[in-house]
Parts: structure tokens; C-alpha cells; sequence
């Protein structure tokens, strides 16, 4: 990792500069605790003025390590987005991987799930704002390797004090190839329960659409006022199974959070529904694109009657329709989608294939290093 270290030498801070920010990583100091270890707030000389940051100490307990720690540097360097968290530098010094990041005040949007002070319009200007954020990551344009997040979640949308969403947390993130129609990508199933996308776990088949699937049960969950899935005394049904249930029946009214039912504008909440609804389609192919939920999250912000919403487009169109797919990003027009969908699905029987047999060339590895160790 030389040559990396080279390469971003630049953003590289001191561990003396740190524990000096941090109170010596001190309990006082820390804001919250995730995969990577625990966070902390801390004041940096950065870019000459002193600025409050947030500190993410690795804690390999935790699961992640190195590659995640240098997948993070790598990726947040190169991809950089309003709505995606800037990183401000990194410390690889004394056994200590430490990345650290502009603080986000509000914390993350798990945290205002259930909040009385969160109206509806926030509630929309947030989802919208990490919408735009990852339709970048899977659409950068130019050059750009199209990156899949793999573990979109409330708790990874972070807020600033003017409540604008930053998508953070590209650790476990996969670059994929840009300009393509399709994108697959074979790789072990990583993600949270509740958030992550079926297809994805049963097959070990990654694509864009996976994303799109855990934006969509983050978008029930901003409309629910709840989590996807309660802790063990949590007395609500898993939230994906129950959204479903209920847009079908036409019964969401049932589950919207008490707070903000009476403040949401019938078409608004259509077309909130109805694109969060065809996220968590089984069917990969009858997912949006995240360019599609950006403009369908808008018109919801348009309908609620926000003055500052865009409205460049017709007001009665919430149903997706084919027109407004690209083919760059793996969209097609109506003529093409029976053919496009046949091409998928020998896809994925081909990919499925290769992953059993991976699967079986390990278990035998494995099965013959167990056996070595008795003979």
C-alpha cells in the first residue's frame, strides 16, 4: 500500500493532530459508533482555520480492516458530490487507520425516523438529496467507473445543520464498468439485514439495482417513521413485507408515521409511494433508475407545493413510464423490454452457475485442508 500512501500523501494528518482533536479519542468526544469503528468529534487546522471534523477510528473487531479502510480514501478522493460526505484526510500511523471527515451536525437520518420535528417537506428534501447522491455514484459520467454502494441505509445519510443529506460509508462499496448498459458484478453478499436486496443475497449477483432496492426500503422507513427492522422488543412487523402489503391493498395510510400524515398532500404522497414501491420489485428489471427516483421525489416535493421544487415536467405522470429510462444506464423503451429481460435472466442463470461453482471449488479446498489435518 506504498504507492497508495504516496498517491494521497497530500490529505495524510498526523496522529500527534489527531488524539489532540479528539481529547485522546475520549469518551466525551465520541458521537456514535458503526461497522468501522467508533466516530468521534474533534477541531483540525484544515486548510489554515480551524474546522470541526468527525474522526472514524478502525476497530478491526468489527469486521472491516485495511481494504475497507483504503477502498474508503479511494473512492471518496475521486467521487466527490454535494450529497456524497467529503473526506478531509486520513492518518495510517503507528497501527492506527483513521479517516476523517467533515462533520455533519445532524448526525445521521435514523436518528429523526420518528421525530416530531422533522415535517414532511424535510422529510422529501432529504430523501431527494441522497437520491441525487447516488444516482452519481452509478452514473458519474465521462470516464468514470460506475460505483455501487452495497450498503444504502438510514444510518448511513448523514445531515448537516441545514439538514442536507451526505451519503457516507463507501467502504464496502464495488466499482463497476462505466457506459454499460448492464451492470453485474459477482461477489460475496455484504449489506444489513432488512436493507439488503434478495436477488443480491440469494445469488451473489451485484448490480446498480441493489442500491436501488435498499433506497427503497429507506424510503418507507423515512414515511414510516420507523426502522425496517425493530430490535427483539420491537412490537412492528419487518417494514419491507408490510409496505408492500399495504400499497397493494391501497392501505399505506395505515403505516405512515402519526406525525406527518395529516400534513402530506394526496399526490404527493402517490407519487412517493409509487416510486419507493416499484424500488423493492422483485423483478431487477421493473426497478427504476436512481436518475428516475430523483425526478419522481421531486415531483412529490412539487405536489406538496414547495415554491423551490423544480417543475419542468408534466404534474399527472407518477406511474414510470418507458420513455424516461436511458439506454446508457440499462433503461430500454417498450419495443425492447421483453428481449432486454430474456438477456437479464440467461445472465443471471449464467452468473448463478459460476457462483455455485465457486462455491464448490472452495467447499472442496476447504474440505481437503480439514482432511490434511488428520492424516
Amino acid at each position: 500500500m506504498m504507492h497508495v500512501t504516496k498517491q494521497f500523501h497530500h490529505i495524510q494528518i498526523q496522529l500527534e493532530a489527531i488524539i489532540s482533536a479528539t481529547n485522546n479519542f475520549s469518551d466525551d468526544n465520541c458521537i456514535g459508533n458503526g461497522g468501522f469503528g467508533k466516530v468521534y468529534k474533534g477541531e483540525l487546522l484544515h486548510s489554515e482555520r480551524q474546522t470541526v471534523v468527525a474522526v472514524k477510528r478502525l476497530n478491526r473487531a468489527f469486521g472491516q480492516g485495511d481494504p475497507e479502510f483504503w477502498k474508503e480514501i479511494i473512492m471518496l478522493s475521486r467521487y466527490k458530490h454535494e450529497n456524497i460526505v467529503s473526506l478531509l484526510g486520513f492518518c495510517d500511523e503507528s497501527g492506527e487507520k483513521i479517516l476523517v471527515y467533515e462533520y455533519a451536525s445532524k448526525k445521521s437520518l435514523d436518528l429523526y425516523l420518528n421525530s416530531e420535528d422533522l415535517t414532511w417537506i424535510q422529510r422529501l428534501k432529504i430523501c431527494i438529496g441522497a437520491a441525487r447522491g447516488l444516482a452519481y455514484l452509478h452514473n458519474p459520467g465521462g470516464t468514470q467507473q460506475r460505483v455501487l454502494h452495497r450498503d444504502i441505509k438510514s444510518s448511513n445519510i448523514l445531515l448537516d445543520e441545514n439538514w442536507n443529506a451526505r451519503i457516507s460509508d463507501l467502504g464496502l462499496s464495488k466499482f463497476g464498468p462505466a457506459n454499460q448498459q448492464i451492470t453485474f458484478l459477482v461477489s460475496n453478499a455484504v449489506g444489513t439485514i432488512g436493507y439488503c436486496d434478495p436477488v443480491y443475497v440469494e445469488t451473489g449477483v451485484l448490480t446498480k439495482e441493489s442500491d436501488v432496492y435498499s433506497f427503497g426500503v429507506m424510503l418507507f422507513e423515512v414515511l414510516c417513521g420507523r426502522l425496517c427492522i425493530g430490535n427483539n422488543n420491537d412490537k412492528y412487523r419487518p417494514l419491507t413485507g408490510l409496505a408492500r402489503q399495504c400499497y397493494e391493498q391501497n392501505k399505506i395510510n395505515e403505516i405512515i408515521y402519526r406525525n406527518i400524515k395529516d400534513e402530506i398532500k394526496p399526490r404527493s404522497l402517490k407519487a412517493f409511494t409509487a416510486i419507493a414501491y416499484q424500488c423493492l420489485k422483485r423483478d431487477l428489471e421493473e426497478r427504476p433508475l436512481m436518475t428516475k427516483v430523483v425526478r419522481i421525489l421531486e415531483r412529490a416535493l412539487q405536489h406538496q407545493g414547495d415554491a423551490n421544487s423544480p417543475a419542468d415536467y408534466d404534474s399527472d405522470d407518477e406511474d414510470v413510464v418507458e420513455s424516461d429510462f436511458s439506454p446508457l444506464d440499462g433503461g430500454t423503451s417498450r419495443n425492447h423490454v421483453a428481449e432486454k429481460r430474456l438477456t437479464m435472466n440467461m445472465r443471471l442463470k449464467e452468473l448463478r452457475e459460476r457462483v455455485k461453482k465457486q462455491q464448490e471449488v472452495v467447499e472442496e479446498k476447504a474440505s481437503t485442508s480439514t482432511d490434511s489435518l488428520f492424516h
